[in-house]
């Protein structure tokens, strides 16, 4: 191969290399930012930013019309959050300690308990610590939706 082509491939790879971690570098964004993460959640359905009684973000959203919180951990003055949870629960729902049991033994994906008073609760923790790109949050909700969609089918009879 000649000097000349080499060094025409040469700069054709590295055009290359640089348009492509551009490209990538667009998709991402920080993923502990409450506002951002907000934005993704409006797209799965409705939500809406709040405060917990830690004065922490909290989003309140609906997905496939089951009602849903965004709780957010670890965050420096409500931005740079470490952890969020996913969380849904039912009220006046009986469901069994064998029910909850069986789902937590067979999903990879979701924490079920009874609460305090045994009411059904469910659970998906996300850890954005180092941020996550768009795709990796969308992922995460489409999970939630089927997560949910299978509790209700399986844990709750719904």
């Amino acid at each position: 191969m000649n000097a000349f082509f080499r060094s025409v491939m040469c700069a054709f790879v590295l055009v290359i290399g640089i348009g492509s971690a551009s490209a990538s570098a667009e998709q991402l964004n920080d993923g502990r930012d409450p506002d951002e993460i907000l934005a993704i959640a409006k797209s799965f359905g409705t939500a809406v930013m709040e405060k917990d009684s830690l004065g922490d973000p909290k989003i309140s959203g609906s997905i496939d019309g089951t009602k849903y919180g965004i709780y957010f951990y670890g965050c420096k003055a409500g931005k740079s959050c470490q952890d969020i949870q996913f969380a849904a629960g039912w009220s006046n729902v009986k469901v069994s300690l064998a029910s909850i049991n069986e789902w937590n033994r067979t999903r990879r994906i979701g924490k079920a308990y009874l609460d305090k008073i045994n009411d059904p609760m469910l659970e998906l923790w996300i850890d954005v610590s180092n941020g996550a790109s768009v795709k990796t949050l969308e992922n995460a909700f489409s999970w939630w939706r089927s997560i949910i969609k299978g509790f209700k089918k399986d844990v709750l009879k719904q």
